[in-house]
């Protein structure tokens, strides 16, 4: 069962990648990981710096992808972004948060993307 589920999440990362591409966004980053946790994908759409939360589900029975990007999950999306930032000396940099939903249920995945779906969230 947990393999499944990350495998689906690996899958989801993936499609949002290709899709995020096709928007017009450069991917620089994928899995970035620190000691605070990790962020899908880091990306830069025009001049901004996306960090970018993936959420894939194969059904709306527990909710919409969109919504399993809680408050606490925003806190700790903000907190490793700070820490790329930081150590990347980038913090002059304007940036910004997206989420990418996608609703895999068969062969053809709906995938939506919300720029800007949240602020800069403190713990």
């Amino acid at each position: 069962m947990k393999s499944d589920h990350k495998a689906r999440g690996s899958r989801g990362e993936e499609l949002a990648a290709r899709f995020l591409k096709k928007q017009g966004y450069k991917i620089l980053e994928t899995n970035y990981r620190c000691a605070l946790g990790e962020i899908d994908i880091i990306a830069r759409h025009k001049k901004v710096l996306a960090f970018v939360e993936v959420k894939t589900r194969t059904s709306t029975a527990f909710g919409h992808p969109k919504s399993a990007v809680t408050p606490k999950k925003q806190r700790k999306i903000s907190m490793v972004a700070l820490e790329y930032l930081k150590k990347n000396r980038k913090l002059d940099q304007p940036a910004r948060f997206d989420v990418v939903s996608i609703l895999s249920d068969g062969e053809d995945p709906k995938i939506e993307i919300i720029q800007n779906a949240f602020e800069l969230a403190y713990p």
